[in-house]
Parts: structure tokens; sequence; C-alpha cells
């Protein structure tokens, strides 16, 4: 497999600000045609507790792109962003955050900020109740307004997929019972999100190992009706992707098995192209470091994999990749990455084809 990368570009940094780091990115195709990417951004590093997810649109396929607006801002750390537009005119955006106490002790001569916000969300009467966990909103106008901010008990980077008659299915991983999250078992797993934002359970993907995570999966279903589920898995010195299928809806899964070498690269997004092919793409954290992408002609029963999109040389701190397939038939993916040793991270942006 070839691949031909046309263009390269930070689509989305604020360099003058404290608040300069943008991460875990998703892209999709809007009902109007226009691109739509969403991330976590105006942080101060990885871990902080003044990230927002953020909203980006593009009429020009990804030429140049709007200023991010924030679309999940709640008083704790919002992290991740994933997209689904469904419908004539709706879209569901993800996100979720972690407790005050986790975002404390961040070093980098900002403890001292960080901890003083802190003692203020912590003064804030019902927070962790009303936010903390997995969290959505929706829009019934194309993105120009949104609900409140919901709750679901899982999460994924790239949010939830769409069923062959329009459901919205959401794979991801859950939250153990406790600080106000639902689930009893930390396990992927599947719920059924309706319109107006409620949902109901469906089957769970059994861990690969006891000491091994299984998370941040990316869901996709076939013309067959067949899902694909791509898992990021890591523990004792593994960080790959393992794949599993339902045939049932999402009911039911088959145990997950690896596609890629023990550090093969996590996490992944998947795209079935108007072709028929599917990709999916995912980050390479050892030397070179970078973005990859496997190719499947057999609807994901192999894949050419280990394709190398994008090379930084620069940090393991890169990925959370995502594609769009563009008008022409060119593709569209979006990822995080340090551009140079001392720089923030930013959002990038790659115009690239098969060959």
């Amino acid at each position: 497999m070839k691949i031909q990368a046309l263009r390269t570009d930070v689509i989305c940094s604020c360099p003058d600000s404290l608040h300069n780091y943008f991460a875990w990115p998703s892209v999709a195709v809007m009902q109007d045609g226009s691109l739509a990417a969403v991330a976590s951004g105006f942080r101060l590093g990885h871990l902080c507790p003044f990230g927002k997810c953020v909203l980006l649109r593009s009429t020009d396929e990804g030429r140049t792109w709007s200023r991010p607006t924030p679309v999940i801002d709640t008083p704790l750390d919002d992290r991740d962003g994933g997209i689904l537009p469904f419908g004539e005119s709706s879209v569901m955006i993800t996100s979720f955050n972690n407790t005050t106490a986790d975002q404390r002790g961040w070093n980098g001569g900002k403890s001292a900020y960080i901890d003083a916000y802190l003692d203020r969300v912590e003064a804030m009467e019902g927070v962790h109740e009303r936010y903390l966990g997995s969290t959505f909103v929706l829009s019934h106008d194309g993105g120009v307004t949104f609900s409140k901010v919901k709750r679901i008990p899982v999460t994924a980077p790239h949010g939830p997929c769409l069923l062959n008659d329009g459901q919205i299915l959401y794979v991801g991983r859950t939250f153990p019972r406790g600080e106000g999250r639902e689930e009893e078992e930390d396990c992927i797993r599947a719920y059924l999100v309706h319109p107006d934002g409620s949902y109901e359970r469906r089957g769970r993907i059994e861990n690969v190992a006891p000491d091994l995570l299984s998370c941040e999966p990316h869901a996709l279903c076939l013309p067959s009706g067949r899902i694909l589920v791509h898992i990021r898995v890591q523990g004792r010195g593994v960080f790959t992707t393992y794949q599993s299928e339902s045939d049932d809806g999402g009911f039911t899964f088959t145990a997950p098995h690896p596609l890629l070498a023990p550090t093969g690269g996590a996490p992944a997004h998947l795209l079935r192209l108007r072709s028929g092919r599917l990709i999916s793409v995912y980050g390479y954290r050892n030397p070179p470091f970078g973005i990859k992408v496997m190719v499947s002609d057999d609807d994901g029963a192999s894949w050419d994999a280990g394709n190398d999109l994008y090379v930084n040389h620069v940090s393991p701190y890169l990925g959370y990749p995502a594609t769009a397939e563009l008008k022409n038939g060119d593709l569209y993916t979006v990822f995080y990455a340090h551009p140079t040793p001392t720089s923030p991270a930013v959002l990038m942006g790659t115009t690239w084809r098969l060959l």
C-alpha cells in the first residue's frame, strides 16, 4: 500500500497565550459538506483543569479553519473531543473529565495557579455530581446552538458511530461506580443513544487480560450490519490495537484479537470510504513517532498495517488521529503533535490519498 501526503498544516494553535495546548481531536463531514473538527483546547498542558472542548469549521476542504469555539466548558477538565453528525441537521459532540483531585500536583511552575482555580471549583456545591464523567452536547441546527451538557456512562476519544438504521451506538470505556458514575465495572460497553440524549445499555467487550488495560475504542458499522471496534490495549510494555466484532447491533461482541505488534500503536479511528475500503488511522509512539494507517479490502477480515502518514521525530506525545473523506476522494486526517521539542501541542491536518 502506498500513501501520498499532499499537504500538512497546523490548523489550531494559540502561541501568544499561556493556555496554548490543544490535543485529542476528531473530524467529520457535516450535512452541508463542510468539515467540523473538535478537540480539547486552551489548556496549560497534558494535565490541567482548564481544558475546554472546542469546535472548528472549514468550508474549503481543510485548507483554512475557523477559530476554536468552546462547546463543552464545565468547571472540570474537559478532555478529548468526539463528533458525530446524524439526521438532517443534528450533531453530537462528546468529551469527558476527571476529578479535581486528579488535576492537582501538576508541575511546570504553574501549580499555584492551578490549585487556586481548583480551590474555587471545590467550593462549588455539587460540581462532581453535575459534571464528572463522560459528557456530551446535542445540536439540531447544524452546530449553531447546543443543548446543556448531558452525561453518559461511557467515553471514547472520537465519540459514537451510526448504525445502518440511523441510530447512534456509543461504544466506550465505562467509569467505575462512585463519584456520580453509573457503571460497576471498568470495561468497554455499548450504549444506544436516542436523539433526545437518553440512552440504553447493550453489550460489553471482554478485557484482553486482567493486567492489560482496554480503553479508547472506536466503532464502525458496515453495510452488512457488522460492527467493528478498534481498541487501545496497553500494559506490560504493550501499546497496540485490538479488534472486536458484533453481528447483532452491539448486544454481543467477539473476544478482541490483536491487529498490530505489541507496540504497534493506538488509539485508532475507523472510516469506510465510498469505494468500500476501510481505513484505520492510529498514533505510533516509538521513534521516529508519527501517525500510521492500516487499510482493509475485505471488511476488516485482514489489514495492511504500518503505513506511515506523518513522521514527527520529536515527541511520543502525539496521535489521536481521525479521518474524513473529501468530495474528490482525497482524505483529511486531523491529529495532535508537538512540532518542535519546546513547543506546546497543536492540532494538525493532513490531506492525503491512497495510491
